[in-house]
């Protein structure tokens, strides 16, 4: 199995993220790429550098204002007197409607939603190629191999079509699926980070092409809080192809694996040609980010069973923050799934 991912993916590395309301350090900085990619290798992954696919697949999931913020954003954040040095959101509208502001500060409350998307001037250009790494897994995949793994970085789950927020700022998983589906009728994202996917899920809510599914701690009292719960199934078109499995917090891994297998029964229900892994490693339980109770072991169990579902799969990396045994759990995915 090839590893897709590019150097420029490291050079957005905000100092700070807003947290509980005061400035903090990130805990999503270069070293976690650093870490993942390590252990991709020790798993016996062959490296391999994404193209530069332009703006066509990302533009498939995000809408033309957005992307023309992201790219100028940050230049135009400069020109206001005494401001922050990376762009940070501090107003949000209450209710999103057809008022879009010319002011460079509306713009930032309208299309990022928390203080953790920090814009630096390496944002636009890093989250281009963590986009452009999943579209290349998924073209590997596209041309014939049983799977590919992205390490997209900064990651992309919690990016709507229009949105930034949690870290991401693409949502690499969506262009993934959105790329596969060039061959495939039906595609899946089986989203397994700590973290719902709200990104994704507000993506595709509306669409029976492309069935989303995530397991997560149960945002009632988790972020994002606001998206994940268990009666979102979709609407129009896209009704019953959004399943929800939000998890008590500090869930371990047997209680873990039967709302997984219950992922896997809706997976086989809906019969897709390909599927796209959104990898969170940070049901970890000693990630800093933690809400559920994973272990290592459970990693690999976890990749054995995907293996399982025996379909053409893009893995695609969401969260899984620094701590001791991060490389061990990616390590553990890998070696589980290609056993």
């Amino acid at each position: 199995m090839k590893v897709v991912f590019a150097d420029e993916q490291m050079r957005h590395q905000p100092a700070q993220i807003v947290s509980s309301g005061k400035l903090v350090p990130s805990p999503e900085i270069a070293a976690r790429a650093e870490h993942l990619l390590q252990a991709a290798m020790r798993a016996g992954l062959t490296l391999e550098a994404p193209n530069d696919y332009g703006l066509e697949p990302i533009a498939a999931i995000h809408t033309a204002a957005y992307l023309k913020f992201l790219e100028n954003i940050f230049v135009r954040w400069q020109r206001i007197p005494d401001a922050s040095p990376d762009v940070f959101p501090n107003i949000h509208p209450a209710s999103r409607n057809d008022v879009y502001p010319a002011s460079a500060v509306g713009q930032v409350g309208y299309h990022v939603y928390d203080g953790a998307c920090p814009i630096t001037a390496d944002t636009w250009g890093s989250a281009c190629w963590s986009a452009w790494s999943a579209v290349h897994a998924a073209n590997e995949v596209l041309q014939g191999a049983r799977a590919c793994y992205a390490l997209a970085r900064p990651p992309g789950h919690h990016a709507s079509s229009d949105l930034a927020g949690g870290f991401c700022y693409l949502n690499n998983s969506a262009i993934a699926a959105q790329q596969l589906r060039q061959k495939y009728d039906r595609v899946a994202i089986l989203d397994i980070d700590v973290h719902h996917g709200n990104g994704t899920q507000q993506i595709f809510y509306a669409r029976d092409d492309v069935l989303t599914i995530s397991l997560h701690a149960d945002p009632v009292r988790f972020y994002p809080f606001f998206w994940g719960a268990a009666n979102e199934h979709g609407r129009d078109a896209g009704h019953d192809f959004n399943l929800n499995l939000p998890l008590p917090r500090g869930t371990a891994g047997a209680d873990y694996m039967v709302s997984l297998q219950q992922a896997f029964e809706r997976i086989a229900q809906f019969a897709p040609g390909a599927l796209v892994v959104a990898l969170g490693l940070d049901a970890f339980k000693d990630d800093p980010l933690a809400g559920l109770a994973l272990t290592t072991d459970d990693f690999g169990h976890i990749g054995e069973q995907i293996a399982a579902l025996d379909l053409p799969t893009v893995l695609v990396q969401e969260g899984g923050y620094p701590s001791v045994q991060l490389g061990n759990n990616l390590a553990a995915v890998l070696q589980g799934f290609t056993a």
